[in-house]
Protein backbone atom coordinates (compact mmCIF):
# COMPACT_ATOMS: atom_id res chain seq x y z
CA UNK A 1 0.00 0.00 0.00
CA UNK A 2 1.09 3.67 -0.40
CA UNK A 3 3.13 5.13 2.10
CA UNK A 4 0.98 6.65 4.92
CA UNK A 5 1.73 9.88 6.71
CA UNK A 6 1.83 9.51 10.76
CA UNK A 7 -0.55 12.80 12.21
CA UNK A 8 0.87 15.18 14.94
CA UNK A 9 3.68 12.55 15.55
CA UNK A 10 5.47 16.09 18.00
CA UNK A 11 3.86 18.56 19.55
CA UNK A 12 5.91 21.78 20.47
CA UNK A 13 5.47 25.57 21.66
CA UNK A 14 2.81 26.09 19.40
CA UNK A 15 3.41 23.35 16.24
CA UNK A 16 2.27 20.14 14.92
CA UNK A 17 4.83 18.66 12.97
CA UNK A 18 3.38 15.98 10.51
CA UNK A 19 6.05 13.57 9.44
CA UNK A 20 5.45 12.08 5.96
CA UNK A 21 7.28 8.60 6.01
CA UNK A 22 9.07 6.94 2.98
CA UNK A 23 10.68 3.86 4.50
CA UNK A 24 11.68 2.30 0.92
CA UNK A 25 13.63 5.42 0.57
CA UNK A 26 14.37 5.60 4.55
CA UNK A 27 13.68 9.51 4.80
CA UNK A 28 11.33 11.76 5.96
CA UNK A 29 9.54 14.93 4.93
CA UNK A 30 7.63 16.90 7.14
CA UNK A 31 4.49 19.40 7.30
CA UNK A 32 4.73 21.78 10.60
CA UNK A 33 1.90 24.28 11.35
CA UNK A 34 0.77 26.87 13.72
CA UNK A 35 -3.24 25.84 13.17
CA UNK A 36 -3.38 27.75 10.50
CA UNK A 37 -0.16 28.07 8.04
CA UNK A 38 2.13 25.44 6.94
CA UNK A 39 5.49 24.79 6.04
CA UNK A 40 6.37 21.80 3.89
CA UNK A 41 9.93 20.32 4.43
CA UNK A 42 11.74 18.03 1.69
CA UNK A 43 8.68 16.91 0.29
CA UNK A 44 8.87 13.91 -1.80
CA UNK A 45 7.78 13.77 -5.69
CA UNK A 46 4.22 12.65 -5.04
CA UNK A 47 2.52 15.24 -3.52
CA UNK A 48 -0.84 14.23 -2.70
CA UNK A 49 0.65 12.68 0.30
CA UNK A 50 1.61 16.06 1.66
CA UNK A 51 -2.42 17.50 0.57
CA UNK A 52 -3.50 15.03 2.47
CA UNK A 53 -1.81 15.82 5.32
CA UNK A 54 -2.63 19.71 4.99
CA UNK A 55 -6.39 18.80 4.60
CA UNK A 56 -6.74 16.49 7.60
CA UNK A 57 -5.09 19.31 9.82
CA UNK A 58 -7.07 22.00 8.21
CA UNK A 59 -4.27 24.16 7.68
CA UNK A 60 -3.08 26.08 4.36
CA UNK A 61 0.10 25.21 2.17
CA UNK A 62 2.23 29.04 3.02
CA UNK A 63 5.90 27.95 1.80
CA UNK A 64 8.01 25.10 1.24
CA UNK A 65 11.33 24.13 1.71
CA UNK A 66 14.45 22.28 0.77
CA UNK A 67 17.49 21.49 3.25
CA UNK A 68 19.28 21.01 0.07
CA UNK A 69 19.28 19.14 -3.57
CA UNK A 70 18.90 15.36 -2.88
CA UNK A 71 20.51 12.92 -3.70
CA UNK A 72 18.20 9.69 -3.24
CA UNK A 73 14.89 11.20 -4.44
CA UNK A 74 13.39 13.48 -6.34
CA UNK A 75 11.37 16.14 -5.15
CA UNK A 76 8.26 17.19 -5.33
CA UNK A 77 8.58 20.94 -3.58
CA UNK A 78 8.91 22.96 -7.06
CA UNK A 79 5.29 21.21 -8.23
CA UNK A 80 4.02 22.25 -4.83
CA UNK A 81 4.84 25.43 -4.50
CA UNK A 82 3.81 26.24 -8.21
CA UNK A 83 0.61 24.50 -7.74
CA UNK A 84 -0.38 27.06 -4.55
CA UNK A 85 1.64 30.02 -5.31
CA UNK A 86 3.88 30.01 -2.86
CA UNK A 87 7.76 30.72 -1.67
CA UNK A 88 9.84 28.50 -2.28
CA UNK A 89 12.67 28.75 -0.15
CA UNK A 90 15.91 26.77 -1.46
CA UNK A 91 19.67 27.30 -0.40
CA UNK A 92 21.36 30.30 -2.43
CA UNK A 93 24.21 28.57 -3.38
CA UNK A 94 21.92 25.67 -5.08
CA UNK A 95 22.41 26.38 -9.02
CA UNK A 96 18.78 25.72 -9.75
CA UNK A 97 17.49 26.59 -12.15
CA UNK A 98 13.90 27.51 -11.88
CA UNK A 99 12.42 30.71 -9.39
CA UNK A 100 12.41 30.14 -6.23
CA UNK A 101 13.32 32.33 -3.32
CA UNK A 102 16.75 31.81 -2.10
CA UNK A 103 17.58 31.86 1.72
CA UNK A 104 21.18 31.72 3.09
CA UNK A 105 22.81 31.23 6.21
CA UNK A 106 21.29 33.66 9.46
CA UNK A 107 18.14 34.63 7.14
CA UNK A 108 14.84 34.67 9.17
CA UNK A 109 11.20 34.89 7.36
CA UNK A 110 8.37 34.55 9.00
CA UNK A 111 5.49 32.10 7.69
CA UNK A 112 2.42 32.65 9.05
CA UNK A 113 2.85 32.98 12.77
CA UNK A 114 6.28 30.77 12.73
CA UNK A 115 9.49 32.33 12.63
CA UNK A 116 11.96 30.44 10.00
CA UNK A 117 15.81 30.42 10.63
CA UNK A 118 18.22 29.63 8.06
CA UNK A 119 21.26 28.05 9.14
CA UNK A 120 24.38 27.40 6.44
CA UNK A 121 25.14 23.66 7.24
CA UNK A 122 27.06 22.43 3.95
CA UNK A 123 28.46 19.30 4.30
CA UNK A 124 26.28 16.59 3.20
CA UNK A 125 26.43 19.01 0.01
CA UNK A 126 27.86 22.37 -0.47
CA UNK A 127 24.83 24.23 -0.59
CA UNK A 128 23.07 22.52 2.67
CA UNK A 129 20.93 24.37 5.21
CA UNK A 130 19.17 23.40 8.04
CA UNK A 131 16.00 25.47 9.35
CA UNK A 132 14.62 26.08 13.01
CA UNK A 133 11.13 26.88 13.63
CA UNK A 134 9.20 28.41 15.92
CA UNK A 135 6.49 30.90 17.43
CA UNK A 136 8.17 34.15 18.30
CA UNK A 137 11.86 34.04 18.77
CA UNK A 138 12.40 30.63 20.66
CA UNK A 139 12.79 28.13 18.08
CA UNK A 140 11.10 24.33 18.94
CA UNK A 141 12.37 22.46 16.03
CA UNK A 142 15.06 22.13 13.78
CA UNK A 143 14.95 20.57 10.22
CA UNK A 144 18.54 19.34 9.62
CA UNK A 145 18.11 17.38 6.47
CA UNK A 146 21.48 15.24 5.47
CA UNK A 147 23.64 17.06 8.09
CA UNK A 148 22.83 16.07 11.92
CA UNK A 149 20.80 12.76 11.82
CA UNK A 150 20.44 10.81 15.03
CA UNK A 151 23.53 9.45 16.20
CA UNK A 152 25.02 10.36 12.54
CA UNK A 153 25.78 12.25 9.43
CA UNK A 154 24.97 12.33 6.04
CA UNK A 155 27.47 11.02 3.50
CA UNK A 156 29.92 13.17 1.75
CA UNK A 157 30.73 11.50 -0.65
CA UNK A 158 27.66 11.90 -3.18
CA UNK A 159 28.86 14.85 -4.61
CA UNK A 160 32.11 14.43 -6.38
CA UNK A 161 35.22 12.58 -5.27
CA UNK A 162 37.76 15.66 -4.97
CA UNK A 163 34.99 17.56 -2.66
CA UNK A 164 34.48 14.32 -0.56
CA UNK A 165 37.56 15.11 2.05
CA UNK A 166 36.60 19.10 2.41
CA UNK A 167 32.93 18.47 2.52
CA UNK A 168 33.63 15.70 5.14
CA UNK A 169 35.19 18.57 7.38
CA UNK A 170 32.74 20.85 6.42
CA UNK A 171 30.20 18.46 7.81
CA UNK A 172 32.11 18.39 10.89
CA UNK A 173 32.25 21.65 11.22
CA UNK A 174 27.88 22.35 10.80
CA UNK A 175 26.98 19.67 13.25
CA UNK A 176 29.20 21.92 15.89
CA UNK A 177 27.59 25.10 14.77
CA UNK A 178 23.94 23.32 15.02
CA UNK A 179 24.99 22.62 18.27
CA UNK A 180 26.39 26.26 19.23
CA UNK A 181 23.19 28.04 17.50
CA UNK A 182 20.36 26.26 18.68
CA UNK A 183 19.20 25.29 22.45
CA UNK A 184 19.67 21.78 23.98
CA UNK A 185 16.12 20.65 24.21
CA UNK A 186 14.90 21.55 20.77
CA UNK A 187 13.97 18.81 18.23
CA UNK A 188 16.13 17.78 15.36
CA UNK A 189 14.07 16.54 12.70
CA UNK A 190 16.68 14.98 10.14
CA UNK A 191 15.39 13.63 6.57
CA UNK A 192 17.80 10.78 6.11
CA UNK A 193 19.11 8.18 8.19
CA UNK A 194 15.74 5.96 8.56
CA UNK A 195 17.61 3.45 6.17
CA UNK A 196 18.44 5.75 3.35
CA UNK A 197 22.22 5.26 1.86
CA UNK A 198 21.92 9.37 2.50
CA UNK A 199 23.56 7.92 5.99
CA UNK A 200 27.21 7.61 6.81
CA UNK A 201 26.94 5.36 9.49
CA UNK A 202 23.60 3.72 11.20
CA UNK A 203 21.37 6.18 13.13
CA UNK A 204 20.75 5.71 16.73
CA UNK A 205 16.65 5.89 18.20
CA UNK A 206 14.02 7.18 16.46
CA UNK A 207 14.24 10.92 17.80
CA UNK A 208 16.48 13.23 19.20
CA UNK A 209 17.41 16.68 20.70
CA UNK A 210 20.11 18.97 20.47
CA UNK A 211 21.15 18.00 24.07
CA UNK A 212 20.92 14.16 22.94
CA UNK A 213 23.42 14.42 20.19
CA UNK A 214 25.89 16.26 21.88
CA UNK A 215 26.74 12.68 23.86
CA UNK A 216 25.86 10.65 20.37
CA UNK A 217 26.70 12.70 17.21
CA UNK A 218 30.25 11.63 16.10
CA UNK A 219 30.51 14.84 14.60
CA UNK A 220 30.26 16.08 18.67
CA UNK A 221 31.86 13.13 20.50
CA UNK A 222 35.00 13.40 18.08
CA UNK A 223 38.21 15.37 16.99
CA UNK A 224 38.14 16.14 13.11
CA UNK A 225 40.81 14.29 11.66
CA UNK A 226 39.42 11.22 13.92
CA UNK A 227 35.74 11.83 12.38
CA UNK A 228 37.27 12.45 8.90
CA UNK A 229 39.17 9.11 8.97
CA UNK A 230 36.63 7.16 10.32
CA UNK A 231 33.65 8.55 8.07
CA UNK A 232 36.01 8.41 4.96
CA UNK A 233 37.22 5.26 5.60
CA UNK A 234 33.49 3.14 6.37
CA UNK A 235 31.94 4.43 3.08
CA UNK A 236 30.32 1.70 1.31
CA UNK A 237 28.44 1.82 -1.98
CA UNK A 238 25.64 3.79 -2.88
CA UNK A 239 23.25 3.47 -5.71
CA UNK A 240 23.91 4.88 -9.06
CA UNK A 241 20.45 6.42 -9.83
CA UNK A 242 21.92 9.22 -7.94
CA UNK A 243 24.02 10.46 -9.81
CA UNK A 244 20.68 11.39 -11.88
CA UNK A 245 18.85 12.60 -8.11
CA UNK A 246 20.97 16.02 -7.59
CA UNK A 247 20.62 17.14 -11.84
CA UNK A 248 16.94 16.42 -11.90
CA UNK A 249 16.25 18.39 -8.56
CA UNK A 250 18.36 21.58 -9.89
CA UNK A 251 16.73 21.37 -13.03
CA UNK A 252 13.34 21.58 -12.27
CA UNK A 253 11.76 17.93 -11.78
CA UNK A 254 8.22 17.80 -13.57
CA UNK A 255 4.56 16.63 -12.22
CA UNK A 256 3.83 13.25 -12.03
CA UNK A 257 1.45 11.09 -13.81
CA UNK A 258 0.60 8.07 -11.72
CA UNK A 259 -2.33 6.77 -14.07
CA UNK A 260 -2.52 3.03 -15.38
CA UNK A 261 -0.46 2.45 -17.81
CA UNK A 262 -1.34 -0.38 -21.32
CA UNK A 263 -1.90 -4.14 -20.23
CA UNK A 264 0.71 -5.88 -22.18
CA UNK A 265 0.08 -9.59 -22.81
CA UNK A 266 2.22 -12.45 -23.75
CA UNK A 267 3.56 -11.28 -27.13
CA UNK A 268 4.19 -8.07 -26.27
CA UNK A 269 6.15 -8.64 -23.41
CA UNK A 270 8.08 -11.30 -25.56
CA UNK A 271 8.94 -8.59 -28.43
CA UNK A 272 9.96 -6.47 -25.81
CA UNK A 273 12.28 -8.84 -23.85
CA UNK A 274 13.79 -9.82 -27.23
CA UNK A 275 14.19 -5.77 -27.84
CA UNK A 276 16.47 -5.32 -24.46
CA UNK A 277 13.98 -3.93 -22.36
CA UNK A 278 13.69 -4.89 -19.05
CA UNK A 279 10.64 -6.77 -17.92
CA UNK A 280 9.99 -6.79 -13.61
CA UNK A 281 8.04 -9.74 -11.96
CA UNK A 282 6.76 -8.14 -9.16
CA UNK A 283 6.08 -11.47 -7.02
CA UNK A 284 8.00 -12.95 -4.46
CA UNK A 285 11.25 -14.63 -5.23
CA UNK A 286 9.45 -18.43 -4.24
CA UNK A 287 6.80 -17.70 -6.55
CA UNK A 288 8.56 -16.56 -9.08
CA UNK A 289 11.38 -19.40 -9.28
CA UNK A 290 8.02 -21.81 -9.74
CA UNK A 291 7.35 -19.91 -12.86
CA UNK A 292 8.34 -16.95 -14.93
CA UNK A 293 8.15 -15.53 -18.25
CA UNK A 294 11.51 -16.60 -19.79
CA UNK A 295 13.87 -13.35 -19.66
CA UNK A 296 12.00 -11.47 -16.93
CA UNK A 297 13.66 -9.86 -14.07
CA UNK A 298 12.22 -10.69 -10.25
CA UNK A 299 12.21 -7.57 -7.65
CA UNK A 300 9.95 -8.29 -5.17
CA UNK A 301 7.37 -5.34 -4.35
CA UNK A 302 7.60 -6.34 -0.87
CA UNK A 303 11.20 -5.58 -0.24
CA UNK A 304 13.17 -2.68 -0.94
CA UNK A 305 12.16 -2.91 -4.88
CA UNK A 306 12.86 0.58 -5.54
CA UNK A 307 16.63 0.93 -4.33
CA UNK A 308 17.99 -1.88 -6.33
CA UNK A 309 15.60 -1.38 -9.30
CA UNK A 310 16.83 1.77 -9.32
CA UNK A 311 20.34 1.01 -8.73
CA UNK A 312 20.52 -1.91 -11.32
CA UNK A 313 18.56 -0.44 -14.18
CA UNK A 314 20.67 1.22 -17.23
CA UNK A 315 19.10 4.80 -17.07
CA UNK A 316 16.26 5.21 -19.59
CA UNK A 317 15.56 1.66 -20.24
CA UNK A 318 11.85 0.98 -21.25
CA UNK A 319 10.12 -0.92 -18.18
CA UNK A 320 7.53 -3.33 -17.88
CA UNK A 321 5.82 -4.41 -14.90
CA UNK A 322 3.96 -7.45 -14.19
CA UNK A 323 2.02 -7.72 -11.12
CA UNK A 324 -0.10 -9.89 -9.43
CA UNK A 325 -2.74 -7.24 -9.61
CA UNK A 326 -3.34 -3.28 -10.82
CA UNK A 327 -2.99 -2.02 -7.25
CA UNK A 328 0.57 -3.96 -7.01
CA UNK A 329 1.48 -2.40 -10.21
CA UNK A 330 0.43 1.38 -9.03
CA UNK A 331 2.13 1.16 -5.57
CA UNK A 332 4.98 0.16 -7.68
CA UNK A 333 4.78 3.12 -10.10
CA UNK A 334 4.40 5.30 -7.33
CA UNK A 335 7.47 4.15 -5.85
CA UNK A 336 9.43 4.72 -9.04
CA UNK A 337 8.74 8.01 -9.69
CA UNK A 338 10.04 9.11 -6.62
CA UNK A 339 13.47 8.28 -8.19
CA UNK A 340 12.31 9.41 -11.07
CA UNK A 341 11.25 6.62 -13.17
CA UNK A 342 8.51 7.98 -14.65
CA UNK A 343 6.56 5.60 -16.62
CA UNK A 344 6.74 2.30 -17.29
CA UNK A 345 5.75 1.29 -20.65
CA UNK A 346 3.00 -0.98 -20.04
CA UNK A 347 1.74 -3.90 -17.24
CA UNK A 348 0.73 -7.33 -17.03
CA UNK A 349 -1.19 -8.39 -14.35
CA UNK A 350 -3.09 -11.90 -16.32
CA UNK A 351 -1.94 -15.15 -14.40
CA UNK A 352 2.30 -16.34 -15.18
CA UNK A 353 1.02 -19.22 -17.34
CA UNK A 354 -0.97 -17.05 -19.65
CA UNK A 355 1.85 -14.51 -19.82
CA UNK A 356 4.60 -16.61 -20.24
CA UNK A 357 2.09 -18.62 -23.19
CA UNK A 358 2.66 -21.97 -21.59
CA UNK A 359 6.68 -21.83 -21.43
CA UNK A 360 6.93 -21.05 -17.97
CA UNK A 361 10.93 -20.96 -16.79
CA UNK A 362 12.13 -22.28 -13.06
CA UNK A 363 14.64 -22.39 -11.10
CA UNK A 364 15.55 -23.52 -7.57
CA UNK A 365 15.15 -22.62 -4.55
CA UNK A 366 16.79 -23.66 -1.19
CA UNK A 367 17.79 -23.33 2.69
CA UNK A 368 21.37 -22.98 4.33
CA UNK A 369 20.45 -26.50 5.65
CA UNK A 370 20.02 -27.95 2.56
CA UNK A 371 23.31 -26.37 1.04
CA UNK A 372 25.05 -27.21 3.77
CA UNK A 373 23.89 -30.54 2.87
CA UNK A 374 24.89 -30.73 -0.50
CA UNK A 375 28.36 -29.31 0.77
CA UNK A 376 28.82 -32.62 2.49
CA UNK A 377 28.76 -34.75 -0.66
CA UNK A 378 30.87 -32.08 -2.74
CA UNK A 379 31.92 -29.28 -3.38
CA UNK A 380 29.23 -26.47 -4.60
CA UNK A 381 29.95 -23.04 -5.69
CA UNK A 382 28.74 -20.65 -3.58
CA UNK A 383 27.97 -16.88 -4.86
CA UNK A 384 27.20 -14.26 -2.20
CA UNK A 385 25.99 -11.22 -3.06
CA UNK A 386 25.73 -9.14 -0.04
CA UNK A 387 27.24 -5.23 0.24
CA UNK A 388 31.13 -5.33 1.31
CA UNK A 389 30.38 -4.03 4.56
CA UNK A 390 28.01 -7.30 4.78
CA UNK A 391 30.60 -9.70 3.92
CA UNK A 392 33.64 -8.03 5.80
CA UNK A 393 31.78 -8.94 9.32
CA UNK A 394 31.52 -12.87 7.98
CA UNK A 395 30.68 -14.71 4.92
CA UNK A 396 30.13 -18.77 3.83
CA UNK A 397 33.70 -20.38 3.64
CA UNK A 398 34.81 -20.70 0.51
CA UNK A 399 31.84 -18.61 -1.08
CA UNK A 400 32.90 -16.38 -3.54
CA UNK A 401 31.45 -12.45 -3.37
CA UNK A 402 30.21 -10.49 -6.17
CA UNK A 403 27.63 -7.71 -4.42
CA UNK A 404 24.50 -7.30 -6.35
CA UNK A 405 25.09 -4.30 -7.75
CA UNK A 406 28.04 -5.32 -9.97
CA UNK A 407 26.42 -8.72 -10.79
CA UNK A 408 24.96 -7.73 -13.87
CA UNK A 409 28.91 -6.97 -15.59
CA UNK A 410 30.45 -9.84 -13.70
CA UNK A 411 28.22 -12.70 -14.82
CA UNK A 412 31.22 -14.00 -16.90
CA UNK A 413 33.12 -14.40 -13.31
CA UNK A 414 30.58 -17.51 -12.18
CA UNK A 415 31.33 -20.46 -13.59
CA UNK A 416 29.50 -23.39 -15.45
CA UNK A 417 27.31 -25.64 -13.13
CA UNK A 418 24.51 -25.16 -10.55
CA UNK A 419 25.09 -21.60 -8.74
CA UNK A 420 24.06 -21.30 -4.64
CA UNK A 421 23.39 -17.65 -4.34
CA UNK A 422 22.48 -15.96 -1.04
CA UNK A 423 21.79 -12.59 0.65
CA UNK A 424 21.08 -11.89 4.16
CA UNK A 425 17.46 -12.81 3.32
CA UNK A 426 16.67 -13.78 0.41
CA UNK A 427 15.83 -11.11 -1.32
CA UNK A 428 18.70 -9.58 -3.29
CA UNK A 429 19.92 -13.47 -3.79
CA UNK A 430 16.25 -13.72 -5.91
CA UNK A 431 16.98 -10.74 -8.21
CA UNK A 432 20.44 -12.19 -8.77
CA UNK A 433 19.08 -15.63 -9.64
CA UNK A 434 16.83 -14.04 -11.79
CA UNK A 435 20.14 -12.20 -13.54
CA UNK A 436 22.32 -15.15 -13.36
CA UNK A 437 19.49 -17.37 -15.45
CA UNK A 438 19.24 -14.87 -17.73
CA UNK A 439 22.84 -15.24 -18.40
CA UNK A 440 22.66 -18.71 -18.99
CA UNK A 441 23.27 -19.97 -15.56
CA UNK A 442 21.92 -23.08 -13.34
CA UNK A 443 20.79 -21.29 -10.47
CA UNK A 444 19.59 -22.41 -6.97
CA UNK A 445 18.05 -19.41 -4.65
CA UNK A 446 19.13 -19.59 -1.04
CA UNK A 447 16.05 -18.28 0.35
CA UNK A 448 16.55 -17.92 4.15
CA UNK A 449 18.08 -15.85 6.45
CA UNK A 450 21.69 -15.80 6.46
CA UNK A 451 21.92 -16.53 10.69
CA UNK A 452 21.21 -19.88 9.87
CA UNK A 453 24.30 -20.07 7.57
CA UNK A 454 25.80 -20.56 11.29
CA UNK A 455 22.78 -23.10 12.74
CA UNK A 456 23.02 -24.88 9.78
CA UNK A 457 26.89 -26.04 10.51
CA UNK A 458 28.00 -23.78 7.59
CA UNK A 459 31.38 -21.84 8.47
CA UNK A 460 31.72 -18.11 8.71
CA UNK A 461 34.88 -16.21 8.49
Amino acid sequence: MPDRPQDEVLQRAGLTVSVIETPTLGDRSYVVDDGVDALVVDPQRDVDRVHAVLTRRRVRLAAVAETHAHNDYVSGGLELARSAYVPYLVPCEAEAAYERTQVCGADVRNVGSMTVRTIATPGHTPHHVAFTVGIGDRPAVVFTGGSMLFGAVGRTDLVAPELTERLTRAQHASVRRLVAEVDGDVAVLPTHGFGSFCSATPTSGTSSTIEKERTQNPALTQEEDEFVATLLAGFDAYPAYYAHMGPVNLAGPAPVDLSPVSEADAAELRRRIDAGEWVVDLRDGKAFASGHVPGSFNFDATGNLVTYLGWLIPWGTPLTLIGESSAQVADTQRELVRIGIDRPVAQATATIEKLSDGNLATYETATFAELAAARADGAVFVLDVRRRSEWEEGHVEQAQHIPLHELPGRTGEVPAGPVWVHCASGFRASIAGSFLERAGKDVVVIADDVAEATTSGLLTT
